[in-house]
């Protein structure tokens, strides 16, 4: 019988986890169990787990203690078992499954190039996350790329969406863009679009000191800072902030540098999550939470299914290639590895130019 291990964690204290081993359970009827290959963990999973509530991430692989929870992660998974008669055992696919070592799902809406798991407890959430990609029949499909795929793709999709929301917004009227924790991958990826618009306002980045030269090196943004330099920041022109930090002393800092300039701040990430709380210089009613499923649902309704999904898969590609000068991927595998890539990153401790890519 197949066992299942689960890595749980703490919603109160995402340092504490455990590891969780049960037995598969019989498939019914439509169902197919998966096993997981590999997934990425970046920052971005730490945002998962600090929003869980919020947004609802915690919902996706409920467990049975109340403050304890699954992490989800992007990655690619081998079907091993199949009850359904259109989804056979031996498909490969890419999408949104827990740190674990399977998943039992429940295909709907199967075509060639994907499915999605209609699993009820996931019915009310956002479909960007219940859909999947039977990678096989991708014409696109290139598996020198899968590392790059688990860890870009999510990051690189919401860059893509925060620069149309941004552009579409008519970039608030700023002539500056500031990127707070511009050596994250999310914050380079939105930089990577924005810097190849040629109608889009000047970039600016802020990092910690550690991590200066290696934005720098990056030449994506016409002024690195570190926060120590606030005080250098253009107060006399219009900005419109990305946060990935959820540093709310930087926040607060950035807000009463720039005061009316300040025109509008998209709250994206938690890089700092152990710093976010604002000040009581921090502008709330022109600072918004970002959520990407929620702008892909908007151009959906817009454009029609698959175009921006399109657009925002030839972004990624192109930016995934050149950020291979610059990214190295950690590949480890086994729970150990699973504990200590996690730990890593949720400390902060992986390098600006480093990502980890770990399985069961």
């Amino acid at each position: 019988m197949t066992e299942i291990t689960e890595f749980i964690v703490d919603k109160r204290d995402l340092s504490k986890h455990r590891l969780a081993a049960r037995a598969a359970p019989q498939l019914m009827d439509g169902e197919i169990l998966v096993k997981v290959d590999r997934f990425a963990l970046t920052a971005n999973n730490v945002t998962y787990g600090v929003v869980g509530e919020k947004i609802g991430y915690w919902k996706f692989f409920p467990v049975t203690e109340e403050n304890e929870g699954i992490i989800p992660v992007w990655g690619f998974a081998e079907i091993v078992e199949s009850n359904h008669p259109d989804v056979p055992a031996g498909d490969r696919l890419y999408g949104y499954f827990p740190m674990g070592s399977h998943l039992v799902m429940k295909p709907e809406k199967v075509t060639d190039a994907r499915l999605f798991d209609g699993a009820a407890h996931r019915a009310g959430l956002p479909p960007v996350y219940n859909a999947y990609a039977r990678v096989k029949a991708e014409p696109h499909f290139d598996r020198e790329m899968e590392d790059e795929r688990m860890v870009l793709f999510p990051l690189y999709a919401t860059s893509f969406c925060i620069y149309d929301f941004l552009k579409d917004n008519g970039w608030f009227n700023a002539r500056q863009a500031i990127i707070l924790s511009a050596s994250s991958k999310t914050a380079i990826g939105t930089a990577y679009a924005i810097k190849d618009d040629p109608g889009a306002p000047r970039l600016v980045g802020l990092t910690s000191a550690r991590n200066l030269n290696a934005v720098d090196k990056l030449k994506i943004y016409d002024d690195v800072l570190t926060y120590d330099d606030i005080d250098r920041i253009d107060a006399d022109t219009a900005a419109v902030i990305v946060d990935m930090s959820g540093d709310g002393a930087v926040l607060n800092a950035l807000h009463k540098k720039l005061g009316d300039k300040m025109k509008f701040t998209s709250n994206v990430g938690v890089t700092h999550f152990d710093a976010n709380t604002m000040g009581p210089d921090f502008i709330a009613e022109r600072s918004q939470m970002f959520f990407a499923p929620g702008h892909i649902q908007k151009r959906t309704q817009e454009w029609g299914p698959g175009a921006f999904e399109k657009q925002a898969f030839a972004f990624w590609k192109d930016a995934s290639i050149k950020s291979r000068d610059w990214l190295v991927i950690r590949r480890e595998s086994g729970a150990k590895a699973v504990e200590k890539a996690w730990n890593e990153v949720l400390a902060g401790k992986t390098p600006a130019d480093a990502a980890w890519v770990v399985g069961f």
